[in-house]
C-alpha cells in the first residue's frame, strides 16, 4: 500500500465565506456553512477546542 504523505490529489481544497459565530470577524472554511449551525475562525475554533468545548 502506498500512502500519498498527506497530499490531496484533488486539487485545491474548496473553500467558503462565512462570518464567525464568536468574532463576527469574515472568515473562509474548509466547508459549506449550514444555517442556523455555528462556525468559527482559526482563532476561535482553537480558543474553544483548547477549553474542552
Amino acid at each position: 500500500m502506498v500512502f500519498s504523505g498527506g497530499y490531496d490529489n484533488r486539487g485545491p481544497r474548496e473553500t467558503h465565506k462565512a462570518v464567525c459565530s464568536d468574532c463576527k470577524k469574515e472568515c473562509e472554511v474548509p466547508f459549506k456553512p449550514k444555517e442556523g449551525r455555528p462556525v468559527y475562525c482559526k482563532e476561535c475554533y482553537s480558543k474553544r477546542k483548547d477549553s474542552g468545548r
